[in-house]
């Protein structure tokens, strides 16, 4: 009696994962990102990293770990390696998109009335800055018809403080010819209630622009829990 026939490699079933893959694209392409859920969009993500390994646990880990999907992108590159079954490589494409996201938001800021696009802006700086470990003092430098010229970082700093420096503020504007800036720092506890030394630091930048005749429109402080603006609480003395 001859031997059963057996299978060769080529009959081998499909690893279970990549029906699923299959379908979370078909969400994708039909349903737009809406259609999922922040850990299937972060498969997505490490699909392109970890082509044979089924990627669900680890994004639901990683999820889990930063406490959202906006959590793991800004997530600092040496703590996305610290996770286990997360290579160096699969860090760095995360933190890669994050990256293309950020520089997206901003060239769609540039040379643009920021008065108008309010909502975007605040859109823009808390994917920049909400997330950071440390305090950073940002100044957004506007031209006569208030569009942005210049976005730049001037101090970073400690967990609970960094320095703002009125002349250096002032020399910066003029060299880049600004008429009007606009003043953002994070609080990395999250919470953006503006402090004392906030207001006095936001008060004598004032009185520094006036003999230029630049305005500072607004003072501007991000957090994870959300913004806070100094011109809507009335702190803002023009």
């Amino acid at each position: 009696m001859s031997e059963p026939a057996t299978k060769d490699s080529s009959d081998k079933e499909a690893p279970h994962y990549h029906g699923h893959r299959d379908r979370l694209r078909e969400r994708f392409v039909n349903g737009g990102p809406d259609s999922l859920a922040d850990y299937e969009l972060m498969e997505l993500l490490l699909f392109m990293a970890i082509p044979r390994r089924d990627v669900k646990p680890l994004a639901k880990d990683l999820i889990k770990q930063f406490g959202s999907l906006s959590g793991v992108l800004n997530a600092p590159i040496n703590e996305l390696q610290a996770v286990e079954g997360l290579s160096e490589t699969s860090a760095i494409m995360v933190k890669s998109i994050a990256a293309a996201g950020h520089r997206m938001l901003k060239q769609d800021m540039m040379n643009k009335p920021v008065l108008n696009s309010w909502s975007r802006l605040m859109d823009y700086l808390a994917a920049s800055m909400a997330h950071e470990r440390k305090e950073h003092f940002r100044i957004l430098f506007l031209n006569r018809k208030n569009e942005l010229i210049a976005d730049e970082i001037q101090q970073s700093g400690t967990v609970d403080h960094t320095p703002a420096y009125p002349r250096e503020i002032m020399k910066r504007a003029l060299e880049v010819g600004a008429t009007a800036i606009i003043l953002v720092h994070n609080h990395p506890s999250g919470d953006s209630r503006p402090s004392a030394a906030d207001i006095e630091m936001t008060d004598t930048i004032v009185a520094a622009g006036k003999p230029f005749n630049i305005v500072i429109h607004d003072h501007i402080i991000v957090a994870k829990g959300g913004h806070t603006s100094f011109k809507n609480l009335g702190l803002l003395e023009t």
